[in-house]
């Protein structure tokens, strides 16, 4: 079958690695990719929010499966697009519909799922620009640090949190009054904080059942130790040492399931991954958000730790099937760095060449913001590439990435050396 991708990060080059190597996947196109994904599949130059574009696309290369990688064409309806299209909706595309993407596409839509659920979450209430004042009184009756979250989609740039109450007050007044994040943050959410140890649980699911992926916890942070501005992420671990059957027990009762019994309750059509940002606290798990895609650079970690065929997964989500699906996971461990351009998540520059890559061995080089120019790999985005490595433990693996990281090299190259300093 012929098989469309959108998107252009790592997370998509994980995808489109595991997908090809499927052999139903007889041709894969990706909406943009990179230049990971141009050596394996066949890269085409639009946006993936143009839906007359990749309409055009998918009838004139016959595609038969949509897979989505990024929030954004969730957010804005791809799902629906194609379902109310007569020429598109036997076309199964693995993504929720628009309604299921406002879990992420409005924080405030979430928290009120979660709390008509009865799933465990943090205390909250959310304030516009003709109700900051009352947000800045909000405020005073929490403990700081004090959380506040622009409503809409912010690039996961959007959330911040504040020791100083005053501090806290002007910032809201930044994002409601004067628009901070744009539209973005014409509503603010504003949460109590939680203090544990946080980690992420991807779901697939097809509507009906589901199946939980390996766990996975990324490090958000610039800077070693967790310093600095947040960032699309700076690595990950899979599986998460600390999370043992007891708490995966609670996060299936508690979380997993209410949350796909909320799906059904509420009508939302949902076929693809729900990612769940998770919060331990006092082995006690607690829902900070949802995505509605994968995670990256989980999913560097995530994909590569499936046995199964990826593409027989998706069809099996696509035919709400997922039921009968036996998914195999390795049981070694996987790691991922991320190499990024000098002056990320702030101002960087681009087109900076990539040399080394061929040198790479005994890991698996995910490309993310990267492009062809000519002959060369050059840089194209903040977070450029992502070395992952198989190991029987974590640290085994790490120093794998570590040991292949020092063989790429482009002007101002930067990435962490602690990833997983946490757990040791």
């Amino acid at each position: 079958m012929t098989i469309l991708l959108l998107g252009s990060g790592g997370r998509e080059h994980a995808f489109a690695w595991k997908m090809t190597q499927s052999p139903l996947c007889e041709k894969l196109f990706v909406v943009p990719g990179n230049a990971g994904t141009a050596a394996i599949a066949e890269n085409v130059a639009i946006s993936a929010t143009d839906f007359e574009a990749v309409k055009a696309l998918v009838l004139k290369e016959n595609i038969s499966l949509v897979v989505v990688g990024p929030e954004d064409p969730l957010v804005k309806g791809i799902y629906d697009y194609f379902k109310n299209d007569e020429s598109l909706k036997n076309i199964p595309v693995i993504g929720p519909s628009k309604l299921g993407a406002q879990l992420e596409g409005s924080k405030e839509f979430a928290k009120e799922f979660l709390m008509k659920h009865n799933i465990p979450t943090a205390a909250y209430d959310s304030f516009t620009a003709e109700t900051v004042e009352k947000g800045c009184e909000f405020l005073e009756t929490l403990q700081p640090p004090y959380v506040l979250k622009a409503d809409g989609l912010a690039a996961g740039k959007g959330v911040l949190i504040i020791q100083d109450l005053e501090e806290a007050k002007t910032e809201l007044r930044n994002m409601l009054v004067h628009a901070k994040f744009g539209t973005a943050s014409a509503k603010v959410v504003i949460e109590e904080f939680l203090d544990g140890i946080e980690l992420s649980c991807f779901v697939l699911t097809d509507g009906k059942n589901y199946k939980i992926l390996p766990t996975a916890k990324d490090y958000k942070r610039i800077g070693e130790g967790d310093t600095g501005l947040n960032t699309g992420g700076m690595g990950a671990v899979s599986p998460v040492p600390y999370v043992d059957a007891v708490l995966m027990e609670k996060i299936e009762t508690r979380i997993v399931k209410p949350t796909i019994e909320g799906f059904q309750k509420d009508g939302i059509e949902y076929k693809g991954f729900v990612f769940i940002g998770l919060i331990n606290v006092k082995n006690e798990p607690i829902v900070i958000e949802y995505n509605v895609r994968m995670g990256d650079p989980e999913t560097e970690v995530v994909v590569p730790r499936l046995k199964s065929d990826l593409v027989e997964l998706f069809l099996s989500v696509a035919d709400q099937k997922l039921g009968d699906f036996n998914l195999e996971v390795d049981p070694r461990s996987a790691t991922t760095v991320m190499v990024v351009s000098g002056g990320y998540p702030e101002d960087f520059e681009k087109g900076k060449v990539i040399s080394g890559l061929e040198k790479v061995t005994d890991s698996i080089v995910f490309h993310a913001g990267t492009k062809l120019d000519g002959e060369n790999v050059v840089t194209n985005g903040g977070r450029v590439i992502a070395v992952t490595s198989y190991g029987d433990n974590f640290q085994e693996a790490i120093k794998k990435s570590y040991q292949n990281i020092d063989k790429l090299s482009f002007d101002k190259m930067y990435f962490r050396k602690d990833i997983g300093f946490d757990l040791i």
